[in-house]
C-alpha cells in the first residue's frame, strides 16, 4: 500500500470529521456536510451549506458552530505542512454578518 502524503493525511483528518467518523459528537454534528473543494499545502478551501441543526435561537448560524468549523479547517491546513494537528491557544473571530439556514459558504 502506498504511503499517504501529508496533504492527503490532512484531508482525510478533515473528511473524517465531516463524515462523523470521530468520537467527538458535537464536532461531528457541526462539521457534517463540509466538502473540500481545493487542497494544497498550507491551503484547504471548503464549501458548506448551513444546516438547521447549527442555528441559534435567532435563526443564524451559531457562532460556536462557526468557530468550530473555522478552527478545524485551519487545523487541517496547518496539518498539511507540519504533519500533525496543532491546538489553537488563542482564537479570535470578527463577525461582519450573519449566515442563515441553507446559505452556501466558502471557507
Amino acid at each position: 500500500m502506498e504511503e499517504q502524503t501529508v496533504l492527503q493525511k490532512s484531508m482525510k483528518w478533515l473528511e473524517d470529521r465531516s463524515k462523523g467518523n470521530i468520537k467527538q459528537k458535537l464536532e461531528a454534528l457541526t462539521l457534517k456536510g463540509l466538502r473540500i473543494v481545493h487542497a494544497q499545502e498550507r491551503c484547504i478551501r471548503c464549501s458548506f451549506v448551513v444546516p438547521s441543526r447549527t442555528l441559534d435561537p435567532d435563526g443564524n448560524w451559531h457562532v460556536g458552530a462557526m468557530a468550530t468549523l473555522i478552527d478545524d479547517v485551519a487545523a487541517a491546513a496547518i496539518y498539511s505542512v507540519v504533519d500533525h494537528v496543532k491546538v489553537s491557544l488563542d482564537f479570535s473571530i470578527s463577525f461582519y454578518s450573519t449566515a442563515k439556514i441553507q446559505d452556501s459558504l466558502l471557507i
